[in-house]
């Protein structure tokens, strides 16, 4: 993508989907390939949920994490190509993949008023630069109008067995049913969105087929791309 950033208008591409699908992989790929900031909008609430734990709140304690929300200074930003979020000051990244936070994100996620904070956070990355963001109510909620919507999914068994590769062992059918069914922001396909099934890709040529549903989609100057090794 051109750097000039008067070349063409800032814009988002959400990448939504379940657990384990490879949206994650998807999306820094995509963002390598294209020029852009990934953004990982559940390495959010992840953080939140680390801060919850650290300060032994109940994440089900709904009163209690708003009371936190209000209290501590979160910080989001970008090194390189990829997003970052430090919480009064602090990176949590090397947590952000624990058991424990696996195992009471989705509680955390489903509070209005952190989704609200975190919506907003993750909406102002647009104030500076073009991104891709991945999460589960990109296209649905953060980012409704973008037209660059792909929903990224794969079979369940091969979604297991790619936790299980990467050393996670919370179910995915637990974390899908929380994640659809909670009342704020379910995980959903987006109005517009292609879906996209990464059960019998590569890594290579899966971000090939997303790049192909992009063009569909009218992203500019794809003609800039640097071709697939």
């Amino acid at each position: 993508m051109s750097s000039d950033p008067a070349a063409t208008p800032r814009f988002a591409i959400a990448i939504d989907g379940p657990a384990a699908s490879g949206k994650s992989t998807l999306a820094r790929e995509l963002a390598k390939r294209l020029g852009l900031v990934m953004v990982n909008s559940g390495a959010m609430y992840r953080a939140v949920t680390w801060k919850a734990l650290q300060e032994d709140i109940d994440p089900s304690d709904d009163a209690a994490v708003i009371a936190m929300m209000d209290r501590i200074d979160i910080h989001c930003g970008e090194i390189g190509v990829t997003s970052n979020i430090t919480i009064d000051g602090v990176d949590p990244s090397p947590e952000l993949r624990s058991e424990a936070i696996n195992a009471n994100v989705s509680a955390i996620s489903a509070i209005p008023e952190v989704r609200k904070r975190l919506v907003d956070l993750q909406r102002n990355y647009l104030d500076h630069t073009s991104i891709i963001m991945e999460g589960r109510d990109i296209g649905s909620v953060v980012f409704p109008d973008t037209p660059f919507k792909i929903y990224v999914d794969a079979d369940e068994a091969v979604r297991a067995a790619r936790r299980t590769h990467v050393g996670e062992v919370d179910s995915v059918a637990k974390r899908d049913a929380a994640d659809s069914e909670r009342e704020h922001a379910p995980l959903m396909i987006a109005d517009g969105a292609v879906v996209l099934d990464t059960s019998h890709h590569t890594i290579e040529s899966g971000v090939d087929a997303a790049i192909e549903i992009l063009k569909q989609q009218g992203l500019p100057d794809l003609d800039k791309l640097t071709p697939s090794a």
